[in-house]
């Protein structure tokens, strides 16, 4: 999931669903180490790769 989170969504905005309510939105700054970063409104959400359920392009 890393690798293709690098390779095709690296500096777009999506919209991570992780189960239940929770779903995140930003752009993607960076993705290593099994951490997702998002940034909104210039602030950081930093999320664990094995809990994305679902990704896609906002």
């Amino acid at each position: 999931m890393q690798s293709f989170i690098v390779e095709h969504h690296l500096g777009e905005v999506v919209d991570v669903y992780c189960g239940g309510p929770d779903v995140f939105n930003g752009k993607v700054e960076a993705c290593a180490d099994n951490v997702l970063t998002l940034k909104t409104n210039g602030k950081y959400t930093h999320i664990a790769i094995d809990k994305i359920i679902a990704l896609w392009r906002a």
